[in-house]
């Protein structure tokens, strides 16, 4: 009997482990079938995905006072009573166009004939037209002569800007039109650039309701400098028409000014109403690192003016990338002057780079070319901070 229970003892055990074995044999068998596929499939996604450049990059270039004396509308005046100012910026055209945005200050009104120069600018359509066919994006409307020819000027001159589609920026209808669109947010390139800007004065005039123009208020600038901020952009460049008339050098209220923007979150700087050249500085945020540009004046970009310094002026470019950061890639400037067709020959004033050869320059533009090189370049090359000149090809 003990022999029998032995036997069945041992049957059972047997048959136990033989339950076990194929149990865990069935285990196995399923457990690649819903497991095996998922890590295969990942692993190919992890291999086999291209790889996204997340790298976004930007072209700005800033250009001085697009201004208009009597004589160069009288110079652009064709025969058949059009206007052409193709010519002027024939040597430049190039250089603006490279950039993906080119700004530039309006320093004159289109508000219809009869035309005028210095002191109440007025100026053919035909200006406005042949800035934009030069490679201008945007234009500041924000300075001193915005309201040289009262509120009808002031109007036109952006019923025109509208007309034609060019951005512009710092004067407005009424405050319907300056809640819609300031700042100007321009969304390129995969940037969102914020663009503010600002006159101290307007000449004496007044600004009749409901038209606006950005006059330089402190406590206004701070809530304009908030709502761009709401707007999250990568960058937000402040367009200053500050300083002194013909001054070299930055005055107190400019470097206060500057200091004050910079605090309150504006990222670059970029000035203008003295008509000649003043210092650019980059600075470093002693926190962040991040550099930011400060350009207290470009001088003009096309004048007629002749007092000294006034007929040379320069651009910014600013090259801007972006990843988890935004930073500046590169940021340098280029040196221009100008000449004008009662000594030169020519039907049209022109805007030389300094790059200009002398060969192709008569004894009055030659001057005009050595002493941007001989006066305006050592005096940058001294003062300026952080930032070197960039000789264009002349083309």
């Amino acid at each position: 009997m003990k022999q029998r229970n032995n036997h069945i003892k041992e049957t059972n055990i047997l048959l136990a482990l033989l339950l076990i074995i194929a149990i865990a044999i069935s285990c196995k068998q399923k457990q690649p079938s819903e497991a095996t596929p998922q890590v295969i499939e990942v692993d190919t996604i992890a291999e086999d995905a291209p790889k996204k450049d997340t790298t976004y990059r930007i072209s700005l270039l800033f250009a001085g006072d697009l201004m208009q004396h009597e004589d160069q509308f009288k110079f652009a005046l064709n025969d058949d009573g059009t206007y052409d100012y193709s010519e002027c910026f024939k040597y430049v055209k190039h250089e603006i166009e490279s950039a993906d945005i080119a700004v530039a200050n309006f320093e004159t009104t289109l508000a219809g004939p009869p035309y005028h120069g210095y002191p109440n600018f007025c100026s053919p359509d035909k200006f406005l037209v042949d800035c934009m066919a030069a490679g201008f994006d945007i234009m500041l409307t924000a300075n001193n002569h915005t309201c040289d020819r009262r509120q009808a000027g002031l109007e036109r001159t952006i019923h025109v800007m509208d007309s034609v589609g060019i951005q512009h920026l710092g004067t407005y209808l009424d405050t319907a039109s300056f809640e819609q669109n300031y700042p100007l947010l321009v969304d390129k390139n995969g940037f969102r650039i914020a663009m503010l800007n600002y006159t101290y004065a307007i000449n004496g005039a007044t600004v009749h309701a409901p038209n606006i123009v950005n006059r330089i208020d402190t406590a206004k600038i701070s809530i304009d400098i908030e709502k761009a901020k709401s707007m999250e952009p990568d960058a937000i460049i402040a367009f200053m028409h500050w300083g002194e008339e013909y001054k070299l050098q930055p005055i107190s209220s400019q470097k206060k000014l500057a200091d004050w923007l910079f605090c309150k979150g504006v990222t670059h700087i970029i000035g203008g109403h003295p008509h000649v050249i003043e210092p650019i500085e980059i600075r470093t945020d002693s926190i962040t690192g991040e550099k930011h540009i400060l350009a207290y004046s470009l001088g003009n970009f096309i004048s007629n003016s002749s007092r000294e310094n006034t007929y040379c002026g320069m651009t910014i470019r600013l090259d801007l990338e972006k990843d988890s950061t935004v930073r500046i890639s590169n940021c340098d400037y280029s040196l221009y002057f100008v000449s004008n067709p009662p000594k030169n020959g020519h039907k049209q004033f022109r805007i030389y780079p300094t790059t200009v050869p002398d060969t192709l320059l008569n004894f009055h533009e030659a001057y005009r070319k050595h002493i941007t090189l001989d006066s305006i370049r050592p005096f940058l090359n001294e003062y300026n901070k952080g930032i070197y000149e960039r000789e264009i090809d002349f083309r």
